[in-house]
């Protein structure tokens, strides 16, 4: 008769549960790192989710050529009136080009709950700006009327800001204005701006460039075109980007220094997970010496002992990495904010679990098991047959 090559995974099972409280304890402990692993990269996620929502995929952004941001970028009025001549921008059904030319300044109001100021981006724009980014929908009042000083905030800043509310009246710019509707941009970056009238705003600001200019193409695949026109036009210093690619960018620099200082962290937690594991496992060898040597006078090879080990180590990361995971998915009804790097602004994001996080994050969790149980599991297989036996 062969012997047996794999001991039977009920066998695994059992003895996770026979152990409860050192098996609670250390899938606990190793559900802790996984938690603050996948929230790291749900956070990262989040802001990219959220500023790469905010483009439009047939939308065209136009700053200043090496500008990092719409705050660094300086478009004049003779500038702005070159791209809005462009023959590839969309018309709506009257025949007005889709087509504006945006000022964007930080501002420093007080936020609602404590009254400490944080930076907001003031936008100033118009209907036809307003037509462009259709995610954004009033969801309180009406839009702001041209040449008032009225304003409409986003949603986030409602919520986050003093006097920011529909009715109230925020003081900027040496200005009162009057908040006289509130907009939902479905969880895009818009949510965490201020609109106004283009040309109040640049009377307010004291500004006599705009920051921007957005326009919509009749053909998105013609955006090489209208690129390679404006840099080869002498009295152009501009450059043109897919709104998607620049909002994209725009979330580079914040996600990728919270996803290395968060994996940092990870990593130091789960060398404590990984000793917890090993120390586990070791105690499980210890107390079961005479199991293993009648699992190998029945036939169960070294490497079928080393496996069952491996298993259990690896069964138990599981449980942790799920309970873990099942943590961090709470975090999805979490809205946090934010400073953007790149703006220097306040940026309202939610977490984002995908299922490459979810893999990633058991990945990882496993991960830390195979690290933990592989000695223990080594050690069990390489005990004397004999030596088993006579602790049995």
């Amino acid at each position: 008769m062969p012997a047996p090559r794999v001991v039977p995974f009920s066998y695994i099972a059992r003895n996770l549960s026979v152990r409860r409280v050192t098996t609670a304890l250390t899938a606990g402990g190793m559900g802790l790192v996984v938690y603050v692993f996948a929230t790291v990269l749900m956070m990262s996620e989040g802001i990219r989710a959220t500023l790469v929502a905010t483009g439009q995929p047939d939308n065209v952004m136009v700053l200043r050529k090496g500008a990092g941001a719409e705050i660094n970028s300086a478009i004049t009025r003779d500038q702005a009136a070159v791209i809005e001549s462009l023959n590839q921008l969309a018309t709506d059904p009257e025949g007005h080009k889709l087509v504006s030319k945006e000022p964007v300044v930080l501002n420093t109001l007080p936020k609602r709950s404590n009254g400490k100021p944080s930076n907001v981006t003031v936008r100033g724009t118009s209907l036809v700006g307003m037509s462009l980014r259709p995610q954004v929908k009033l969801i309180e009042g009406r839009a702001f009327r041209p040449g008032t000083s009225e304003i409409i905030t986003g949603r986030a800043i409602a919520k986050g800001f003093a006097h920011a509310g529909l009715g109230e009246t925020m003081r900027f710019a040496g200005r009162d204005w009057l908040v006289v509707g509130v907009f939902d941009a479905q969880r895009s970056g818009f949510d965490s701006e201020v609109w106004g009238d283009s040309e109040q705003m640049m009377q307010a600001f004291r500004r006599n460039v705009y920051s921007s200019v957005v326009f919509k193409l009749t053909d998105p695949s013609g955006f090489a075109s209208v690129k390679a026109s404006l840099e080869a036009d002498p009295r152009l210093t501009l450059e043109a980007k897919p709104e998607v690619a620049f909002y994209a960018e725009q979330s580079e620099a914040l996600a990728t220094f919270i996803r290395i200082l968060g994996l940092a962290l990870s990593i130091i937690f789960s060398i404590g997970a990984v000793v917890g594991a090993m120390i586990t496992m070791f105690a499980s060898v210890a107390s079961r010496i005479g199991e293993i040597g009648t699992l190998r006078a029945l036939g169960f090879r070294r490497g079928a002992v080393l496996s069952a080990f491996l298993g259990e180590a690896l069964l138990l990361s599981l449980i942790g990495g799920l309970l873990g995971l099942a943590a961090a998915s709470f975090m999805q009804t979490v809205n946090i904010s934010t400073v953007n790097f790149q703006t220097f602004s306040e940026l309202a994001f939610q977490f984002t679990l995908t299922p490459s996080i979810a893999l990633s994050s058991l990945a990882f969790a496993l991960f830390m098991g195979l690290l933990g149980g592989f000695i223990p599991a080594w050690r069990a297989a390489r005990l004397n047959i004999i030596d088993c036996l006579r602790e049995a």
